[in-house]
C-alpha cells in the first residue's frame, strides 16, 4: 500500500509541474452538438421512432476539445484555428471562453464552423449528422490570416512563458483547415516549439515535422503502414502497387472494420512518375502528390479480417511469427519501430480505443496500457484528453512510462457519461488519491494557484514558513531542517528548483533525481504542507505571491547575508537561517558515490555521511 501511494505521490507531482505550460494548438476546431430525447411510439408514416427534445448540449470537438482539456488540466491553452461567422461559430466561441482558452481563432465569412450533431434517445446515439468539410476550403486570404494567427499566438504565448519552452499541438482531421502552406510553415518553424505532438487522420501529410509524439489510432497507424510499404516496396520497380492488403484481426473485436489506403510510393510521398493512377486510370501528373487528407472513394481498401496472422501482398508483414491469439496490441507493438521511423516522432502512442493504447519510445522501450469498456456515447473526445495529458507530461519532461499511464488515466476518467469528453486536472489529482491538509488543500500545489491558497490559510490565522531548494538527493538532514522550519509557524511550503533551474545552478550532471521524484518525496513528509516547483533561479516571484511571515535558509550565515532578506523584510516577513554540519551536504554525497568504482560497496561509507546537512 505504501508503494501505491508513493507512486500515486509521484505522478501527481508531474500534474503539479505542467501548470501554466504553454500550448499552441492548430488545426480542425468544431463544434459538438448532443441532442437527448425521449421516444414513446412510433410514427405513422415509417418505422421510425418519434423524438420528444428535452435537452440540447453544446461543447467545443476536434482541436477545439484539445486545447479545452489542455486548459482543464492547467496547462495555458491558446487555439488557432479558422471558425465560420455562424452560429456554430459563436457557440464555439462561447465554449472556449468559458474553458479560459486564449481564443485565437480566425473567422471565415462563407466557410461554416464543423459540426457534429448527435441525436439520442435513452442514451443511446441514434444518428450523426455532419456539416462542413474538406470542400469548404480556405481562401488565399484565410491562408494568409491563419499563418498571422500563428506567429503572432506563438510569440504571445512566448511572452508569458517564463523561459520555458514552448509546446505545439497539431489536430488535423482532414477538414481542411490545415492546407499545405500551413502545412509548410509548421515544419519550417519547428525549432519555435521544444515539444510538439501530432494526431492526424493522415500521418504522411505531415513527413518532415518530425513531432515529439504521434497519437494514431489502430486504423491510422496500419493505413500509414500500408501506404508507406506499398510505394517503397514498387518504387524502384517503377510500378504502382496493387492494394490488395490485409490486415489479421482478432475474430472478437469491436465489429466489422475497415480502412481506406492509397499508395505512396517513395519516401517523398509523391506517385512514381508516368504510372496511372491504380484504380481510376488517371496519369500521375494530374492526381495530387502524394496522400493528402482523406483517401478517395477510388483507392484500394484495406480489410481487417479475423482469419490471418499477418498482413500479405505488397511485402508488407506486421507480425510474421506472432503465433495464435495475436491482437490489435500485440500488432501495433510489434511496429512500433516502422511508425516511428515513417513519422520521424520520438514516441508512438497507437490508441485502441476499448482495449487502451500501446506506446513505444526512441529507447526502444514500449507500454501497453489498458481502459475500461464503455458505451460509444460516453467515450467521444476522450482521445483528446488522451493527447492533451500526453502532452504535457512530456513537456513537463516526464517519461515515458509516466506520460502514458497519466494520459491514459485521463482519457479513462472521463467516460463516466455521456457527451464530450473533458479531463479536469481536480479530477485527475482526486484518482490519483493525492493527500490534502486539514482543510482539504492538496499538498501539491501550481505557483497560480499557491496566492488564493494561502490567503485562505491566512484567514484561518495560520501563520506561513516559506522556504526553497533543489532538494536532489533527500536525506535526513533535510528532515531535521524541514522538521525545524515547520516549528517556527503554522504551516511550511517547500519551493523546488526544477530541473533545468537545477542545472542552471548546479551544472549539467545535476540533479541526480528528476523533480516529479524529489516533490513526491518531499510532500510524503509530515512537517511539509505544500510543495511547488518554479522554473527559476529565484524564488522572488513566489516570495512576492506568498508573502511568508517566516522566510527560513539553511546555512552557517547571518540572516542578513541572504539574498532575499530585503524582499522578505519589505513583505513584512522575518528571515531566519538554521545551521547545518559542514561536509553532511547532498553534493558532498554524491561525490562520495562517484569516488567509489562500479561494483564497491558504498553504503557503510555514505550511510555514515547522511546524518545532517542542508537543502542541496
Amino acid at each position: 500500500m505504501a508503494g501505491a501511494a508513493a507512486e500515486e505521490r509521484r505522478l501527481a507531482t508531474v500534474v503539479a509541474s505542467w501548470q501554466q505550460r504553454p500550448v499552441l494548438v492548430v488545426g480542425d476546431a468544431m463544434l459538438d452538438e448532443w441532442r437527448f430525447a425521449e421516444s414513446e411510439r412510433l410514427c405513422r408514416e415509417a418505422p421510425a421512432p418519434v423524438l420528444t427534445l428535452r435537452r440540447r448540449i453544446s461543447a467545443a470537438g476536434g482541436a477545439a476539445n484539445t486545447a479545452v482539456n489542455v486548459a482543464a488540466l492547467g496547462g495555458r491553452a491558446a487555439l488557432v484555428a479558422p471558425v465560420g461567422a455562424d452560429v456554430a461559430g459563436d457557440e464555439l466561441h462561447d465554449c472556449l471562453d468559458r474553458a479560459a482558452v486564449w481564443d485565437r481563432t480566425v473567422s471565415q465569412p462563407g466557410r461554416p464552423t464543423p459540426v457534429k450533431r448527435r441525436m439520442l434517445a435513452g442514451n443511446q446515439i441514434l444518428l450523426r449528422e455532419d456539416s462542413g468539410g474538406p470542400e469548404d476550403g480556405l481562401d488565399a486570404d484565410g491562408v494568409a490570416r491563419l499563418l498571422t494567427a500563428l506567429h503572432c499566438a506563438t510569440e504571445e504565448l512566448r511572452a508569458v512563458a517564463a523561459g520555458q519552452p514552448l509546446t505545439l499541438v497539431v489536430c488535423d482531421y482532414g477538414l481542411g483547415a490545415l492546407p499545405s502552406a500551413v502545412r509548410a510553415w509548421l515544419v519550417a518553424n519547428r525549432d519555435r516549439y521544444g515539444t510538439v505532438a501530432l494526431d492526424a487522420h493522415d500521418l504522411a501529410d505531415w513527413r518532415g515535422l518530425n513531432p515529439t509524439v504521434v497519437t494514431p489510432s489502430f486504423a491510422e497507424a496500419t493505413r500509414l503502414l500500408a501506404r508507406a510499404a506499398a510505394g517503397f516496396a514498387h518504387a524502384e520497380r517503377g510500378a504502382v502497387p496493387s492494394g490488395d492488403v490485409h490486415l489479421n484481426h482478432p475474430a472478437d473485436a469491436d465489429g466489422p472494420s475497415e480502412l481506406m489506403v492509397g499508395a505512396a510510393p517513395g519516401g517523398s510521398g509523391e506517385r512514381v512518375p508516368g504510372s496511372p493512377h491504380p484504380t481510376s486510370g488517371t496519369p500521375a501528373a494530374e492526381v495530387p502528390a502524394g496522400p493528402t487528407g482523406e483517401p478517395v472513394p477510388g483507392e484500394e481498401r484495406v480489410a481487417l479480417t479475423g482469419d490471418g496472422l499477418s498482413v500479405t501482398g505488397t511485402g508488407v508483414t506486421v507480425s510474421a511469427a506472432a503465433g495464435a491469439g495475436v491482437d490489435r496490441a500485440v500488432l501495433a507493438e510489434s511496429r512500433l519501430p516502422e511508425l516511428r521511423e515513417h513519422t520521424g516522432a520520438d514516441v508512438v502512442a497507437v490508441t485502441l480505443d476499448t482495449e487502451g493504447a500501446v506506446v513505444g519510445g526512441a529507447e526502444g522501450e514500449s507500454r501497453r496500457s489498458h481502459s475500461t469498456p464503455v458505451p460509444a456515447s460516453h467515450a467521444v473526445g476522450a482521445g483528446d484528453a488522451y493527447l492533451a495529458a500526453m502532452t504535457l507530461a512530456l513537456a513537463a519532461d516526464a517519461g515515458l512510462p509516466t506520460a502514458a499511464q497519466l494520459a491514459q488515466l485521463a482519457a479513462t476518467i472521463t467516460v463516466a457519461d455521456t457527451g464530450t469528453c473533458v479531463c479536469r486536472r481536480q479530477d485527475l489529482l482526486a484518482a490519483l488519491g493525492t493527500g490534502a491538509d486539514e482543510g482539504g488543500h492538496p499538498a501539491l500545489v501550481g505557483a497560480d494557484e499557491l496566492a488564493a491558497l494561502v490567503d485562505e490559510h491566512r484567514q484561518a490565522g495560520r501563520s506561513v514558513v516559506f522556504t526553497n531548494g533543489c532538494f536532489d538527493v533527500l536525506h535526513p538532514g533535510h528532515v531535521r531542517y524541514l522538521t525545524q522550519a515547520r516549528a517556527l509557524g503554522d504551516l511550511l511550503i517547500v519551493a523546488v528548483n526544477s530541473d533545468g533551474s537545477v542545472r542552471r545552478l548546479k551544472g549539467p550532471d545535476r540533479p541526480v533525481n528528476p523533480v516529479e521524484d524529489r516533490i513526491a518525496l518531499l510532500a510524503a513528509l509530515a512537517c511539509v504542507d505544500h510543495v511547488v516547483v518554479f522554473e527559476e533561479d529565484s524564488p522572488a516571484r513566489l516570495i512576492e505571491a506568498v508573502r511568508p511571515d517566516v522566510y527560513v535558509k539553511g546555512g552557517d550565515y547571518p540572516p542578513e547575508m541572504v539574498p532575499e532578506a530585503p524582499l522578505v523584510r519589505r513583505l513584512g516577513g522575518q528571515v531566519r537561517t538554521l545551521g547545518y554540519v559542514p561536509d553532511r551536504s547532498t553534493s558532498a554525497i554524491i561525490d562520495r558515490i562517484r569516488a567509489h568504482p562500479v561494483g564497491d560497496t558504498v553504503g557503510d561509507t555514505v550511510g555514515d555521511t547522511v546524518g545532517e546537512g542542508r537543502p542541496a
